[in-house]
């Protein structure tokens, strides 16, 4: 059994593990570090699995956010296709799955989340996609031809998005999803009802309001039953219902979880050698006063960079904004702040349900905005939502243009 001590080790090998990575070395040049992946990728960008992937944007070697070369010449030790198993804080030591243990000064839980998967009859058939990895980009893309069909589970970001890929790519394409409209728990009802019509108008069919009970698979071909009675037949399943925060090594470890783990401004977690990025990471968001767990591109990356620099002695509180952003066919946005549609929110359009802002609002204070076609304005919302005054919706109109 091998037994290895590192000046910093990352459980994780996506965007905020990679990330993690420069933020170490942005303070400490020589630092051991041990980067932990469960893939057999290193750190790789997720928003072109679902995007510019499908659409000869990018290439897959494009995604990468370093190559091998990189992290040899930064004295990065990347142990790919390997899972940690075990923590024990106390003494510093993390167990691999092939028995291996490394003892660490600091350590990062960078472990992102697992696809939700759905727990009814046929819900573990061979060849479904629950879509969250490099692999299933794969392994879709080389299925996904001309003229094929897909039943696409899911109307959040993962379902809409990859339905609008697949759509563009000339398949046949139906949804099934338990909420009235596209993106609901972001998208206010009547934006959400637009771009449902328009991907009923891109010929994708919309099964709204319903479930699959089953599933089954005869002849290479999938059979999807709803709730409501319907059968559908299909050359491809793929299913994105969100995912679950991986924090089974943190609870075994007795650090203190919510929802996700539970860190400081520094983003440390209860232990103060142990730090959580990501998706994982319950945190303290300075500009709203309240915490969050955010599960987002740009929150990997600037967590990820800003454990790293915390690791590595800066001690500054994560004060960042991050922001998010989806294209949905020629509909596109960015997003920042608290964007639930169960707020408040007023629109001000500039092309109805097309091009303009929505902001939401809480107490008569702006929480969050989104941007619909409407660029580089980002950061003219994180100004408005920092400070923080009340405002009344009329006062809105051309606030951010």
């Amino acid at each position: 059994m091998a037994d290895r001590e590192y000046r910093y080790v990352i459980i994780g090998g996506g965007l905020a593990g990679g990330s993690a990575v420069e933020g170490i070395r942005k303070q400490d040049a020589d630092g051991s570090v041990l980067l932990i992946c469960g893939e057999k990728h290193l750190p790789y960008d997720r928003p072109p699995l679902t995007k510019k992937l499908w659409f000869g944007k990018k290439q897959v070697e494009e995604i990468f956010l370093h190559d091998q070369q990189w992290y040899a010449a930064h004295g990065v030790d990347a142990r790919l296709a390997t899972e940690a198993v075990s923590l024990d804080p106390s003494r510093k030591m993390v167990t691999a799955g092939n028995g291996n243990t490394y003892h660490y000064d600091k350590l990062l839980l960078a472990t992102g989340g697992t696809p939700r998967r759905l727990d009814i009859p046929g819900g573990d058939l061979d060849g479904i996609c629950y879509y969250r990895y490099l692999d299933d980009y794969l392994k879709t893309r080389s299925a996904a031809a001309e003229g094929k069909s897909a039943v696409v589970i899911g109307g959040g970001f993962i379902g809409s998005e990859i339905a609008a890929a697949l759509s563009s790519n000339k398949l046949e394409v139906t949804m099934v999803y338990p909420g009235p409209y596209l993106v609901d728990r972001v998208f206010p009802d009547d934006l959400g009802r637009a771009l449902q019509e328009l991907y009923r108008s891109r010929g994708i069919a919309i099964l709204s309001g319903d479930a699959p009970t089953s599933f089954e698979k005869a002849r290479g071909r999938f059979l999807t039953t709803t709730r409501n009675g319907k059968r559908i037949e299909s050359d491809l399943l793929i299913v994105g219902i969100g995912i679950v925060p991986t924090v089974n090594l943190a609870q075994a470890a007795g650090l203190t979880i919510e929802n996700g783990i539970v860190v400081n401004e520094d983003l440390q977690t209860s232990n103060p050698d142990t730090y959580a990025a990501g998706d994982i990471a319950f945190f303290p968001y300075q500009a709203l006063g309240k915490r969050m767990r955010i599960e987002h591109w740009d929150n990997a990356i600037s967590q990820g960079r800003h454990a790293g620099r915390n690791m590595a002695g800066a001690g500054e509180p994560f004060t960042y904004m991050p922001y998010f952003f989806s294209d949905l066919f020629e509909f596109g946005y960015e997003a920042v702040g608290d964007v639930n549609s169960k707020l408040e929110t007023f629109a001000d359009w500039q092309k109805e349900n097309d091009t303009g802002v929505i902001y939401y609002l809480s107490e008569g204070k702006v929480r969050g905005a989104m941007m619909c076609n409407v660029w580089d304005k980002v950061e003219a919302a994180r100004e408005l939502i920092k400070r923080g005054e009340g405002m009344v919706p009329d006062e809105l109109r051309g606030a951010i243009r």
